[in-house]
C-alpha cells in the first residue's frame, strides 16, 4: 500500500522524477529510525522473556484476594508498560494470570486480564518507549521525555485508577481466588544479568538521547548490541535459544513491516498534500485542540492507532502545532488510551483476545 501510494504521487503532484525520489529518500530515513526502534525494543524484550526475567517480578505476587490482585495486577501492568510496551506487557501478565489462577474461575481471570489490557494501554501513552505512537511522536520532535512525562502521566494514573475503582466495586466480597500449584522450572543462567542489562538498557536510551543528541534509535541499537554480547558470551554454544539471533526470529517482524507500510502511505497523503487539505477541512469543523484530539481518540477504538497518530503528524507540521504543545500531549493520551473502549482498539486487547479466546461482545 506504501509503495502503491507512492507511485501516484509524481503525477497528483506534477514532481518531477527525481524530486519523489528525494522526498522518498528522506521519507524512508524517518520511517526507518521507528523500524529499528521497534526492533531492538522487542528483540530486547523477547531475550529478557527467554531468559524469564520478567519472573523475577511476577513471582512476588502471593495474595488471594482478588480485589488485592486486582490492584497489583494493575499497577504492574501499568508499571511495565512504560518500559515495555502495551503488547509485550499483556502478553507478560496474562501468562502470569495463568499461574495465578486456575481455569475454574476463568471469569475473574477474564476480568484482570480486561484490566491489563487497560492498565496497559494507559502506561504506555506517558512514556517515549511505551506504545509505538507515543515513540512516533518522541522521534518526530513532536514530544520530548519531560514535559510529556509531567502533562500525561497523571491523567493516565487516573485512566487506570478509575477503572480498577469500578471493577474492584464490582468484585465485592467474593471468595479468594484458586490459585493453581506451582511449577517447577530450571532457571536460565545469567537471569538476574539479563534482566537488569535488558530492563536498563531501555531505561538507558532516553538518557542517551538527552546526553548525546542522537536520535533514540541510537542508543536503542547500542542497548541492543550491548545485550547481544553478553547474551554470547554467556552461553556460547550451549544455549542457543537465549542468544540474540533466536530472539530476532521470534519478534513481530510483520508487525514492523505493517508499520513501514502505514507510515509510508501516510509520508505519500502528506507529500501529496492531501493531508494539508484534511487538517484545513478539520479546521472548520473542529477549532477545539481537546476535541479533536478526544475525536482521534475515540476512532482509535475502531481504527488502529498508528495510522491516525501518523496523519496527525502529516496534518499538523511542528510550525503549525509547536513541540511539547498540548496538542501533542492529548494526542500521545487519547490515541493511547482510547483503544482501551473496546477491545479491538489496540494490539494489547487483539492480544488478549488470542491469549484467553475472548469473544468481541465479552
Amino acid at each position: 500500500l506504501g509503495v502503491l501510494c507512492w507511485t501516484f504521487v509524481g503525477p497528483a503532484t506534477g514532481m518531477s522524477f527525481k524530486e519523489v525520489v528525494h522526498a522518498l529518500d528522506e521519507s524512508l530515513a524517518e520511517i526507518a529510525q521507528i523500524v529499528f526502534f521497534l526492533v531492538g525494543a522487542m528483540s530486547i524484550v523477547e531475550t529478557v522473556d527467554a531468559h524469564k526475567g520478567f519472573s523475577i517480578v511476577t513471582d512476588k505476587i502471593q495474595t488471594t484476594s482478588k480485589r488485592e490482585l486486582l490492584v497489583i495486577v494493575s499497577a504492574l501492568s501499568f508499571a511495565l508498560s512504560a518500559v515495555l510496551d502495551n503488547l509485550t506487557t499483556t502478553i507478560v501478565m496474562c501468562s502470569l494470570l495463568t499461574k495465578l489462577v486456575t481455569d475454574e474461575d476463568k471469569e475473574t481471570r477474564m476480568k484482570l486480564g480486561g484490566m491489563v489490557v487497560i492498565a496497559a494501554n494507559a502506561g504506555g501513552a506517558w512514556s517515549p518507549i511505551g506504545d509505538v505512537t507515543t515513540t512516533m511522536l518522541w522521534i518526530g520532535g513532536q514530544v520530548t521525555v519531560g514535559p510529556l512525562v509531567a502533562n500525561v502521566l497523571l491523567p493516565s494514573i487516573m485512566c487506570t485508577a478509575v477503572a480498577v475503582a469500578i471493577e474492584s466495586a464490582k468484585l465485592g466480597d467474593s471468595a479468594p481466588i484458586s490459585v493453581p500449584p506451582p511449577e517447577k522450572s530450571i532457571k536460565p543462567r545469567g537471569q538476574n544479568l539479563i534482566f537488569g542489562v535488558g530492563v536498563g538498557g531501555l531505561l538507558f536510551v532516553p538518557i542517551f538521547k538527552s546526553v548525546t543528541h542522537l536520535p533514540p534509535v541510537a542508543g536503542m541499537l547500542l542497548s541492543l548490541g550491548a545485550l547481544w554480547s553478553i547474551t554470547d558470551r554467556l552461553h556460547g554454544e550451549d544455549a542457543p535459544k537465549l542468544k540474540m539471533p533466536e530472539s530476532l526470529k521470534r519478534i513481530d517482524t510483520a508487525g514492523c513491516l505493517f508499520f513501514m507500510g502505514i507510515l509510508m502511505a501516510v509520508s505519500a497523503m502528506q507529500e501529496a498534500g492531501v493531508l494539508k487539505s484534511l487538517s484545513e477541512f478539520l479546521a472548520t469543523l473542529v477549532s477545539s485542540d481537546a476535541l479533536l484530539a478526544t475525536v482521534i481518540g475515540a476512532a482509535s477504538a475502531v481504527i488502529d492507532n498508528v495510522p491516525l497518530v501518523a496523519a496527525a503528524m502529516g496534518m499538523y507540521g511542528l510550525d503549525v502545532r509547536l513541540p511539547d504543545s498540548e496538542f501533542w500531549d492529548l494526542i500521545a493520551y487519547c490515541a493511547g488510551t482510547g483503544g482501551s473502549m473496546l477491545v479491538i482498539g489496540s494490539a494489547a486487547g487483539i492480544a488478549y483476545m488470542g491469549l484467553e479466546k475472548v469473544n468481541f461482545g465479552w
